[in-house]
C-alpha cells in the first residue's frame, strides 16, 4: 500500500482513539500496521528496535508496529525511501552520507531524524594473546567488518584511515555480529568489529566464549575524527562491562543509533510516535539500557541529519529543541 494511504489509515485510527473510539477490530476501528526496520539479530539495533516497537504498541494510541529484521542501516534507508518501512533505526554516520548523496550513495536520500538514541560504541575485538593487539596489527589479517549491505564501511573507512590503514591492507570478512563471534571463537578471523549500544550482546557473548581484548584506538586519531565528522564522539566503556575488561576503555561513538523516517512521512504520525516514546521512556529502559539515551539532552543531539518537522514540533512543545 502506498505510504500516503497507509498513513491515512493510521491517522484515522489514532483520531478514533483520541475521540474515545476503540481503535481495534472489536471496537469497529481500523487497526493500522506500521513497520520498523532494525538489523540482523546479534547486534543492539535488533533488540532496541524490538523494545521501541513494544512500547509504542502499548502507548501509541492504537496503531500496531512490527520490528523487522533487516540487513541494517543501508537497507533501512532505501526501504524508507520506497515506502516499505515507516520508521527505522540507522547508524547516524551512514545517514550522514546518505542524505548528502556522497561516499558511494547514488543520490541524496530524503530521510529525516526523529530521535537521537544510544551511542553506537564500536571497536575491534580480538582474542587475548592473539596476533592483534593494536590497530596496526590488522594488516594482513582476516577481519570481520560487519554484514554485507549494512553500511559499516561508512564509519569503518574513516576510522581505519585515521590509523593509517585501508581495507586493502587486510582481508575483510562480511558477517553478522553473531556470526563474527563464532568466527572469533574458532579462529577464522583474527579480529572483528563489534558494537552498538552498551552493553552489546555480541561482545558479551564473545567475552563469555573466550578471553578477549578491545583493540585500543590511537588518542590522536580519535581527536582527528571527532574534529572532522559531527557523528564521531568519544565514549568510555566502564571497567567490568564485559568479562575480562578490567579497566575503562577509551572507545568511540562511531555514529549514534538514531530513529529515522522518510522526509514525506506524515507530520502527525511522527509527532505521535515521538511523543509516545519520549513520554514512556522508562518502559523502554525496562527492556534495554539503551532507553536511557531517551533524555532531553540527547534526543535532539545533532548528528548531521535534519530532523523531521513532526519530531521538532513535539520537542518545541516540550521546551527542549535547541535550534
Amino acid at each position: 500500500m502506498p505510504r500516503t494511504a497507509r498513513t491515512l489509515l493510521t491517522l484515522l485510527c489514532l483520531s478514533a482513539l483520541a475521540c474515545g473510539g476503540a481503535g481495534s477490530e472489536n471496537g469497529g476501528g481500523t487497526p493500522r500496521f506500521l513497520s520498523m526496520g532494525t538489523a540482523p539479530p546479534g547486534g543492539a539495533f535488533f533488540v532496541v528496535g524490538g523494545a521501541l516497537t513494544e512500547v509504542f504498541n502499548e502507548h501509541g494510541g492504537g496503531a500496531s508496529m512490527t520490528a523487522e529484521a533487516t540487513s541494517g542501516s543501508q537497507e533501512n534507508i532505501r526501504r524508507l525511501d520506497t515506502g516499505e518501512l515507516d520508521f527505522a533505526l540507522s547508524n547516524s554516520a551512514i545517514s550522514y552520507f546518505a542524505v548528502r548523496g556522497t561516499e558511494g550513495w547514488d543520490r541524496a536520500y530524503p530521510v529525516r531524524a526523529v530521535m537521537t538514541l544510544a551511542p553506537n560504541v564500536a571497536m575491534f575485538v580480538a582474542p587475548a594473546g592473539g596476533s592483534v593487539q593494536a590497530m596496526s596489527d590488522l594488516a594482513g589479517k582476516r577481519v570481520g567488518v560487519g554484514p554485507a549491505g549494512a553500511g559499516f564501511e561508512y564509519f569503518v573507512r574513516p576510522l581505519l584511515a585515521a590509523h593509517g590503514i585501508d581495507y586493502d591492507d587486510f582481508s575483510p570478512v562480511n558477517a553478522t555480529q553473531a556470526a563474527a563471534v563464532d568466527m572469533l571463537a574458532d579462529g577464522s578471523v583474527a579480529a572483528a568489529l563489534l558494537g552498538g549500544a552498551v552493553p552489546t550482546a555480541s561482545i558479551t557473548q564473545a567475552a563469555a566464549a573466550r578471553d578477549i581484548i578491545l583493540v585500543p584506538f590511537d588518542p590522536q586519531a580519535v581527536q582527528r575524527l571527532v574534529a572532522e565528522y559531527v557523528f564521531f564522539s568519544p565514549a568510555t566503556i566502564p571497567a567490568g562491562t564485559y568479562r575480562g575488561v578490567d579497566q575503562d576503555f577509551a572507545g568511540l561513538d562511531v555514529g549514534s543509533m538514531h530513529l529515522i523516517a522518510a522526509a514525506d512521512q506524515d507530520e502527525e504520525l511522527v509527532y505521535a510516535f515521538t511523543k509516545a516514546l519520549y513520554e514512556n521512556r522508562e518502559a523502554v529502559i525496562q527492556r534495554h539500557a539503551a532507553g536511557r539515551a531517551i533524555n532531553e539532552g540527547n534526543v535532539v543531539r545533532d548528528t548531521g541529519t535534519e530532523f523531521h518537522p513532526g519530531a521538532i514540533r513535539y520537542y518545541r512543545e516540550l521546551g527542549i529543541w535547541p535550534r
